[in-house]
Formats: structure tokens, sequence, C-alpha cells
């Protein structure tokens, strides 16, 4: 038996060739890169975010007190010629949208975060031993 593969491009090979050649950039659907660092008093969470604001982004903590970083940008070029007619446009979109369990050692009412040199900076600092065993409660049993 013999497969038959069916082409269901309205754009002609040759057209597809002309764009897949490096003159028409593609867009890219790859997540940034994310760095985690743990020092003695806090987490550090790095967002490698070029070309971003902060704007750009989001930064809460969820019902399951996970910290969540979201993303969104969408860029649109204009082009007006009268004379011309597009044959392939492609618009800027990028969604993003990570979830970071944290664990209980954490003091979610300071985290910070801070947008440098396209990088998004997250800081999130630890509860002392102390502040933890404050935290805990004895439950009496009636």
């Amino acid at each position: 038996m013999t497969l038959i593969r069916r082409n269901q491009n309205w754009l002609p090979n040759v057209f597809n060739d002309m764009f897949d050649n490096g003159w028409v950039t593609k867009t890219s659907s790859t997540a940034p890169a994310i760095n985690v660092v743990e020092h003695k008093n806090r987490f550090e969470v790095e967002v490698a975010a070029p070309g971003m604001s902060k704007e750009d982004f989001s930064v809460r903590i969820d019902e399951d007190t996970n910290l969540v970083i979201s993303m969104e940008k969408q860029t649109e070029d204009k082009f007006e010629d009268p004379e011309s007619r597009y044959l392939r446009r492609e618009f800027g979109y990028s969604k993003f949208m990570q979830t970071i369990l944290l664990p209980d050692n954490v003091d979610e009412q300071k985290i910070n975060a801070k947008m440098e040199n396209g990088v998004l900076h997250i800081n999130i600092p630890k509860l002392t031993e102390e502040e933890v065993r404050k935290a805990q409660r004895q439950i009496q049993i009636s």
C-alpha cells in the first residue's frame, strides 16, 4: 500500500521557497529562559526578556500561593502602498506564562520585581526560622 501525501497549501511551493530563504524573518514561539537562584535569605528568579518592557509582564501570586509570571506582547508593522499587495504577512505576537511553586518559607508580602537590561528580576525573600515558627500554630484537640 502506498501512502499519498496531499499538499493543502494555497501558496505554490515556489512562494514557500522564496519566503523560507531568510529574507522574511519568522516569529519565534520559544519560551524565555528562566534562572532560579537561591541565596541565604532569598530566592531570585531571572527571566530573559530582551525587547520587552515592564508593561508587557504580569507577576502575581495565585490562589494556591504559586508565583505566576505572564507576558504578552503584540506588534504590527504598518505597510501602506496602493501599488502593492501582500503575498504573506506576519504579525508579531508573543505570549508566555510560567507558574513556579513557592516553598513554605517565603514572605509572599515582600516579593518585588524590577526590569533591568532586558531581564525581569523577581526577588522572593525567605522567612526567618523565628517567623516560620510564629506562622505555625498548635491546634487544640477537644
